[in-house]
């Protein structure tokens, strides 16, 4: 069965360039619920840590400069098929693949500074929800 919950990031360029509104306004707009969100500055320790899984990719050190270089802010989103839908909603990594329309290909300004992050899996989710929130944070609001 598909989870209920994804995990997102509106990136620091996303942010920078004042996207956040209009992100989340097409990210509710799809049907999603914001469960809990709060906005933040990784360190680059935090970026190594959350990006863990792609410490041997020759894209590692870049991903981690751009992540730790400004203010992200994380989502908990919840609706059925969390994961898939918000994939589909995002787009391709690389904005210049991505479905019209979507998120990536709208505000993106590079595969390496592509806006915005989501869960790839329902156990990445899950891990995800709990880097940047706490129990006290992490109420289940179903959608």
């Amino acid at each position: 069965m598909a989870g209920l919950k994804t995990l997102t990031m509106i990136k620091p360029g996303a942010v920078k360039n004042r996207h956040i509104g209009a992100i989340l306004n097409m990210i509710e707009e799809a049907g999603f619920r914001i469960s809990a969100i709060k906005s933040l500055k990784l360190s680059k320790e935090d970026a190594e840590n959350f990006y863990e899984e792609h410490k041997e990719r020759p894209f590692f050190p870049e991903l981690v400069d751009f992540m730790s270089s400004g203010p992200i802010v994380a989502a908990i989103l919840l609706k059925e098929n969390a994961v898939e839908d918000f994939r589909k909603l995002i787009g391709s990594t690389d904005p210049a693949e991505a479905e019209e329309g979507t998120i990536r290909k709208l505000f993106a300004e590079s595969k390496a500074h592509n806006a915005i992050h989501g869960s790839d899996s329902d156990a990445s989710a899950e891990r995800e929800c709990h880097f940047f929130f706490s129990s006290k944070e992490l109420l289940e609001r179903h959608p």
